[in-house]
């Protein structure tokens, strides 16, 4: 099988781009462009390039994150993760230096546009978001490797990409379009948390601190757990402060499947979870579908 993909250059290359983490991408664009639309200050083409970019700084953070974790040997034959390109020798670690070059030097020049619209602020902001990427697991202080991975995830897939797709559009910052933010970065958050609860005993082997590491399996636990609690009262609250249709409560029909996930990770461990953290993808973008549908309605 391994001899099959190896061969597939395009089939290769999606799957080292990690497709069923792209949800983390798209969701705080959708939700930001519904904020736009519901303040009629839909900018199609600029929600667009949002979206581009957002996908390509995920997929170029995935691609530094297989990069370097394989040169720090994190990755082996021992990972009950999904294969990676690089341990799985299907790609050089040439071929994919050159591949983070082209995908963070494209999400810049069609970010240019934004920064044509909304000003420096957002040239500022994506300039961070692609060093956030690649510092991701690459630098002197990789954050994945010191506890700061979830932040990272938290500020730059949820905050800044939900209140940066609103900002290009509308042209100005809004509350609400923060506080909506939160449950969207939480929610992403909560693939990370998966996957390092799922690998502490051997990132823990690794030298690789998550927070999983420093703290335990049970404080990744909650923390999940407080992740999706806090995710849900967000529409409510913002149905109460802002009195909003009840629409706006919408993604509490997601419940159920968060109540799912959540007794899966406290059930099962190793490469059982790998189905959990692609439903928790699936989560974010579900909730954030029903989320942005409530704040259109």
């Amino acid at each position: 099988m391994n001899n099959q993909i190896k061969t597939n250059r395009l089939k290769v290359w999606v799957l080292a781009s990690r497709p069923k983490t792209l949800p983390a991408a798209v969701a705080p664009v959708i939700v930001g462009t519904a904020i736009a639309l519901n303040a009629d200050k839909l900018n199609i083409i600029a929600a667009l390039i949002a979206l581009i970019c957002s996908l390509l700084i995920q997929i170029g953070t995935n691609f530094v994150n297989d990069l370097y974790d394989f040169l720090k040997g994190t990755d082996d034959e021992n990972r009950v993760g999904p294969t990676r390109a690089l341990a799985a020798g299907w790609i050089s670690t040439n071929q994919m230096k050159l591949a983070i070059y082209f995908t963070f030097g494209i999400t810049f020049l069609l970010g240019l546009y934004l920064v044509y619209l909304a000003g420096w602020v957002v040239l500022l902001i994506g300039v961070l978001s692609m060093l956030a990427g690649y510092s991701y697991t690459a630098g002197p202080y990789p954050l994945a490797y010191n506890g700061l991975g979830d932040v990272f995830v938290f500020i730059f897939f949820g905050i800044v990409a939900t209140v940066g797709t609103y900002f290009v559009q509308a042209l100005e910052f809004s509350i609400f379009a923060l506080l909506a933010s939160i449950p969207v970065g939480l929610l992403i958050t909560n693939i990370l948390v998966v996957n390092n609860y799922r690998d502490a005993e051997e990132d823990k082997k690794k030298d690789k601190h998550t927070l999983a590491v420093i703290f335990g399996k049970s404080f990744a636990y909650y923390q999940y757990l407080f992740s999706l609690i806090l995710s849900y009262l967000i529409p409510i609250l913002l149905f109460v402060v802002y009195e909003t249709s009840v629409f706006m409560i919408l993604p509490l029909l997601t419940l159920p499947l968060a109540i799912k996930l959540q007794l899966e990770l406290n059930k099962y461990s190793g490469k059982r979870l790998n189905k959990t953290l692609e439903f928790t993808a699936k989560l974010s973008v579900l909730f954030s579908f029903l989320f942005s549908l409530g704040i259109i309605l």
